[in-house]
């Protein structure tokens, strides 16, 4: 086993916690706990994965698999009868979470809430499911711990005593979130500002929850890790974001003043909370603070979401937040190209255990102070042993009936309809959300096939279609993706002439058809049809982006250059955008800017071969030779068919590095190097 690099790890998870919004407030002093972390500790974003889902998330980053591997696929699923809907549940998970390996290794886990955990499993330690700290009815009345929400049970009478109804909480804890209460009142409320203000307190209450069950644990346990997640962020985020400075147009000016202080007043409340849980754990412990995914906070908020299941997603931002301190952890730092599937393997290491070498991330070495080489085994699923994993069992319906219709206020899921067929419908967005994930991992054969059979099944569903044409597209199906195209504007037009809506020029279509003739190599028309999108949406960054694509397909690098720039400016975090500009200004001979542009890139996402090689050739003419050989052989490292890598380097080693050795190696590879780009 491999030395052990910290005493203890208190892993805590803020969903949707994002560094646009904190970074303002640890600025202006609101987030002292927090930032007294970054200070002494390394920070970075940490990019989601596709579909950025919450349980589907958490489970990566908890096991360091993805959905495909690990199971959790969306909200919902169907019940053991088959007869209707339960939440997600874990007892779905399919691979080892981090405190299953950790029980196998003699170590002992708090797990507190994490989504999904229930029922709780008998793992060395403690765990507390996410169905523990959800309120029932009036404070009044009779609040069982639901069946199966702790282990151990002897816990139970002890943790339910610390529970926090929404009644419970007084006119101090909810003004800092609600404060024109404290003049108006609720009684004069309609009734959407009567749903919003009475949705705060349960978010106040449950956070509190898990936050007692956290502390008693830190006090009263002996653990290795303690691993606890929250969720208010993001239920103040769905709730109230659309609200949060500055105020965007179609916002009333008078709404906006009620709520403009929910988040930012969340924020420091999780901070409070932070700075309690740093307190207890010692200074001995190593922190590691995660989000799933961030929120966006400013001009690209959404002010109306799509009628389809889990809508709210298209709220969220592709960049969460890492933050970790602690002994052995460098101080003052960033970390680059951090993805939520590095977590696991990070937390492992940390502990001297060895992630495996079937889970795609990587231990977060350089966020350490010490230089290291971290040890891998093959797979933590073939390795017998007690592992605390539980058996499925019978969970208690009415805790899941509750629990289902938390998920339907939140937007997450439609409510069942008893002529519907819910279970049908689950199972089907389970099906979508595992070809998104096969997608995002380049298994598009079996991502098209999924969503061919979710077309044929419901070809009124528009996003099954669009994601059958991106398919298409991608495997070079060319014809086949024009003709779902095809039908799904047929469709498009249909119901416009059902509600008397006049014939129209539609941006949506037009860069979908754009993308697609771009991908076929048909730039012209590519141009034709991104132009117009660009032209009705000039604020939205992805006609921008396709544009400056087809631009670099036609080597007309200034403007290709100005088109990513324009889709920079509406959204700085587009790793593509990044390198397609960095690949603009290298043709223009600026590989200083190129450089720092491709840095940018990859500094985003981590694994993104084609901004390596960009990096590699700006590298190149600069006379960097041996940062540019490090970067073209990440780039093969991240996908070994970049033939022109090979050359590259193979040309690199002959000329300016003097290893003939290496030379003829990747010459073996190379290919002819007239193209340009990658």
């Amino acid at each position: 086993m491999p030395d052990r690099l910290a005493s203890k790890v208190l892993l805590i998870g803020w969903d949707a916690a994002d560094w646009n919004v904190i970074h303002p407030l640890m600025d202006a002093g609101k987030m002292p706990a927090l930032e007294r972390l970054v200070n002494r500790g390394v920070i970075g974003n940490l990019a989601t994965l596709d579909p950025p889902l919450s349980p589907m998330l958490w489970t990566s980053i908890a096991t360091g698999h993805t959905a495909d591997q690990h199971g959790i696929l969306g909200f919902t699923q169907a019940n053991p009868a088959g007869t209707g809907l339960t939440p997600i549940l874990g007892s779905s998970r399919r691979t080892k979470a981090l405190w299953n390996v950790l029980t196998q290794n003699g170590l002992r886990s708090n797990v507190i809430s994490w989504w999904p955990s229930h029922p709780a499993e008998p793992i060395d330690g403690a765990m507390v499911s996410n169905f523990f700290h959800r309120a029932h009815g009036s404070p009044w009345d009779e609040w069982p711990v639901p069946s199966g929400a702790i282990h151990p049970e002897s816990l139970t009478p002890l943790l339910a005593g610390l529970r926090v109804h929404p009644a419970e909480l007084t006119e101090a804890q909810i003004l800092p979130f609600l404060p024109f209460l404290a003049e108006t009142g609720t009684d004069n409320l309609d009734a959407l500002d009567q749903k919003r203000v009475t949705s705060v307190a349960p978010i106040i209450a449950d956070a509190s929850t898990t936050q007692a069950a956290t502390t008693w644990l830190l006090e009263n346990t002996e653990w290795d890790l303690t691993a606890v997640y929250f969720d208010a962020i993001d239920h103040f985020g769905h709730g109230f974001m659309k609200f949060h400075p500055p105020r965007l147009p179609g916002i009333d000016e008078e709404v906006f003043d009620r709520y403009r202080s929910v988040i930012e007043s969340g924020y420091r409340f999780h901070d409070m909370m932070l700075d309690r849980l740093v307190q207890l754990a010692g200074p001995e412990t190593t922190i590691v603070l995660v989000s799933d995914h961030g929120f966006h906070s400013d001009h690209l908020r959404p002010l109306s979401l799509p009628k389809e299941p889990a809508a709210p997603a298209y709220e969220h931002r592709q960049f969460g937040v890492l933050c970790m301190a602690g002994p052995g952890i460098r101080q003052d730092e960033r970390v680059y190209g951090a993805s939520l599937l590095d977590i696991a393997p990070t937390v492992l290491t940390l502990l001297g255990i060895p992630p495996g070498l079937d889970m795609p991330g990587r231990p977060l070495a350089e966020a350490f102070d010490a230089e290291i080489d971290p040890e891998r085994i093959e797979s933590w699923e073939a390795v017998d042993g007690e592992t605390g994993q539980h058996p499925e069992g019978a969970d208690d319906l009415w805790v899941e009936v509750d629990a289902l219709k938390q998920l339907v206020d939140l937007g997450y899921i439609e409510a069942p309809d008893a002529d519907d067929d819910p279970v049908g419908r689950s199972r089907r967005e389970s099906e979508y959300y595992l070809g998104r994930v096969l997608a995002g991992q380049g298994k598009l054969d079996a991502a098209a096939e999924i969503f061919k059979r979710l077309v044929d099944g419901a070809p009124e569903e528009d996003r099954f279609s669009l994601r059958l044409v991106a398919a298409y597209q991608s495997l070079h199906r060319f014809d086949e993706a024009r003709s779902e195209l095809d039908r799904y504007e047929g469709r498009l037009r249909a119901r416009m002439a059902e509600k008397g809506q006049p014939e129209r020029s539609i941006p949506g279509l037009h860069l979908y058809r754009g993308t697609l003739e771009l991908a076929a190599g048909n730039t012209e028309e590519a141009l034709t049809h991104l132009t117009l999108a660009s032209e009705a949406s000039p604020h939205f960054p992805a006609p921008h982006f396709r544009i400056g694509e087809a631009l670099l397909s036609a080597r007309r690098w200034e403007e290709a250059e100005a088109s990513m720039r324009k889709a920079l400016a509406i959204d700085p975090d587009l790793p593509d955008a990044l390198r397609g500009a960095a690949l603009a200004v290298l043709r223009q001979n600026r590989p200083d800017e190129a450089a720092d542009l491709a840095l940018e890139a990859v500094a985003l996402r981590y694994h993104f071969p084609a901004a390596h090689f960009v990096l590699g050739q700006a590298l190149t003419e600069l006379g960097l030779y041996d940062r540019a050989a490090q970067a073209f052989e990440l780039a093969l490292t991240q996908e070994p068919g970049l033939r022109r890598a090979h050359g590259l380097l193979a040309e690199l080693y002959r000329v300016h590095l003097d290893d003939p050795i290496q030379a003829t190696f990747h010459l073996r590879h190379a290919v002819p190097m007239e193209a340009d780009g990658v």
